[in-house]
């Protein structure tokens, strides 16, 4: 049995002449970064006017033999008694109901701004106990509340699952989850939530990140176009505006102010990275100081062989020993020195990383060494 731990799969040689080549090309290039437009309402938002989230918990019925397990899911029996209970019907004392074609679970949803009594959004149906699938259900009417505790909608309807799964005989094949379904205009609003544009004739604008120049150019594209001095930027993510003084001309107000284009600076450098799945995304901002790079492979090899000790023949007490005999090895390549020129645009030197088949791995000890270093001009992020 052979395991090996940290496998090399390129050559730190390759890697030293396909980094330098590239390094060499685009450290002689000037770089020049146009600015970039965008309009106001791909940058902003306008504060007070947002989704709000409803929960609610009710029953599903009419599964395959595919429902929650009594034994398991206590709630389910005692919900569905409380239905019928609201349903005038009484059931005997100490009666137990054990159904399999019905099952406890979670209603989600998300009602947009601006929602009128009448409209109809989409429903997440969740399970909350041990139903196999909820294929073929059917959702009863079921409550959706704020955060409040109000009511703010009504859901019901059919399901959709998006997979699929069968069971015979001890073997299970499932495509997709089960356990989880959809359904489409499932809810109506009941009720509207109030919301308000302006406080005081002021109506602020809230950046989607942080950024100085960003609020500056929004507040001067909303001056150059409405007025001076309507627009002023508090800090790096707020931006006030005062409203026109007629309720009606706000709309009009604000549909232009949303189109405005804006002109965006040069973003901030920042490299991203996800040590789970070992993904690495960055801007076009990031470059690399001059440094020298050295990064070798470690391969562990473990040979694990059985080994039998018998007795010799008419020896007496003897008994037969399994052993086993293990041989471990460790190779360690040596790390070429890589040497980059300042202003070198990480990019190129993370595809040619690639291009050699190095691994996730391999790249973000590197870029952890090097913003160690002081080399990398980003933000360096884990996620």
């Amino acid at each position: 049995m052979t395991d090996r731990l940290i496998p090399s799969r390129f050559s730190p040689d390759r890697v030293l002449g396909a980094v330098v080549w590239l390094c060499l090309l685009v450290a002689s290039a000037a770089m020049w970064w146009p600015a970039q437009a965008a309009r106001i309402k791909e940058v902003a938002s306008v504060q007070g006017v947002r989704p709000n989230q409803l929960t609610g918990f009710g029953l599903v019925f009419g599964l395959d033999g595919t429902g929650d397990q009594a034994t398991q899911a206590p709630y389910t029996p005692q919900a569905f008694a409380a239905f019928l209970q609201q349903s005038g019907i009484v059931l005997p004392p100490g009666a137990t109901m054990q159904p399999k074609n019905l099952a406890a679970v979670v209603v989600t949803a998300e009602l947009p701004a601006f929602a009128q009594p009448g409209q109809r959004i989409d429903v997440n149906v969740s399970s909350a106990g041990n139903a196999k699938s909820l294929r073929g259900g059917l959702l009863l009417a079921t409550a959706l509340r704020g955060a409040d505790g109000q009511v703010y909608a009504l859901a019901q309807g059919n399901l959709i699952v998006g997979g699929a799964g069968a069971a015979a005989g001890g073997s299970k094949v499932q495509i997709n989850h089960l356990a989880a379904g959809r359904v489409p205009d499932g809810a109506t609003v009941e009720r509207a939530v109030p919301t308000l544009l302006s406080t005081h004739g002021v109506m602020q604008l809230d950046l989607q990140s942080k950024d100085f120049a960003t609020a500056r150019a929004v507040a001067r594209a909303i001056n150059d176009s409405k007025g001076d001095g309507l627009a002023q930027a508090m800090d790096g993510r707020v931006v006030r505006v005062r409203m026109p003084a007629q309720a009606g001309d706000q709309v009009a107000f604000l549909a232009d102010i949303e189109n405005l284009e804006v002109r965006l600076e040069r973003p901030a450098a920042r490299v991203v990275i996800n040590a789970r799945t070992g993904s690495v995304v960055m801007n076009d901002a990031v470059s690399l100081n001059s440094c020298a790079v050295a990064h070798g492979a470690l391969t562990v090899t473990v040979n694990s062989t059985p080994v039998i000790s018998q007795p010799t023949a008419f020896s007496q007490g003897g008994t037969t020993v399994k052993a086993e005999k293990v041989d471990i090895a460790i190779t360690q390549q040596g790390g070429a020195l890589m040497q980059l020129p300042a202003g070198a645009k990480l990019a190129d030197v993370v595809r040619a990383l690639n291009t050699l088949g190095a691994s996730p791995q391999d790249l973000l000890a590197i870029l952890q060494a090097l913003r160690s270093a002081g080399a990398l001009n980003a933000e360096l992020e884990v996620i």
